[in-house]
């Protein structure tokens, strides 16, 4: 299914209605374009007059150093490699919307979290989450079910995320080997891990019209 920016952006705000503070997730594997999306989904909003903010999941992955104690920096981007209780806290700050709240953002370039780098104000009336677990239905990711006020997921067949994939990792400069490993070794699986075990999403398309 694929569905224009327009028409989510409306679909938002008629669910929404006089809701002061209103939570969108927007849910799916590794190169389904989950980052852009939001950011569009964002700007969408704001043309139509509404304040909205982007809230990434990423900021919360574990520090390399983390995940090598771990045992988990080969496979970074697994559900467990995430600080979820630290994602789950912020949620339900942003959801309160009645302080401001500081989130990380991800620096893929550098592939490190850096702290409160951006700020959801209580007059953000939109919140924009998007991630790979958003709608996840293991572990402590289960806790976020009735959380979000719409979700999307964003879910383009499995030929296209691998050619996204392989886009991305060959553009941070990976050789051949490494970009592979990247995305045999860890991404795909993610994706599909993601992808068999998700709550129902409001609605699931698997590409955005411009």
């Amino acid at each position: 299914m694929s569905v224009s920016l327009e028409n989510i952006a409306g679909e938002i705000i008629a669910r929404a209605g006089d809701t002061r503070r209103f939570l969108v997730a927007i849910a799916g594997p590794p190169g389904a374009g989950k980052s852009t999306l939001a950011e569009n989904v964002a700007k969408a909003l704001q043309t139509k007059g509404e304040s909205a903010e982007v809230l990434p999941m990423d900021g919360f992955h574990m520090d390399n150093a983390v995940l090598i104690e771990k045992g988990l920096l080969k496979r970074k981007g697994v559900p467990e490699s995430f600080d979820v209780r630290a994602f789950l806290d912020i949620v339900k700050a942003v959801r309160a919307a009645d302080q401001e709240v500081l989130v990380p953002v991800f620096d893929r370039s550098r592939e490190l979290a850096i702290a409160s780098a951006r700020i959801v104000s209580p007059d953000h009336r939109f919140i924009v989450i998007e991630g790979n677990y958003l709608l996840f239905s293991q572990g402590k990711w289960a806790e976020l079910e009735g959380v979000f006020d719409y979700s999307i997921m964003l879910a383009p067949p499995m030929e296209v995320l691998e050619e996204r994939l392989w886009a991305r990792w060959r553009g941070y400069d990976l050789d051949e080997e490494a970009a592979g490993a990247k995305v045999y070794g860890n991404d795909l699986p993610n994706g599909r891990l993601i992808l068999e075990n998700r709550r129902p999403a409001d609605v699931t398309i698997d590409a955005v019209q411009d």
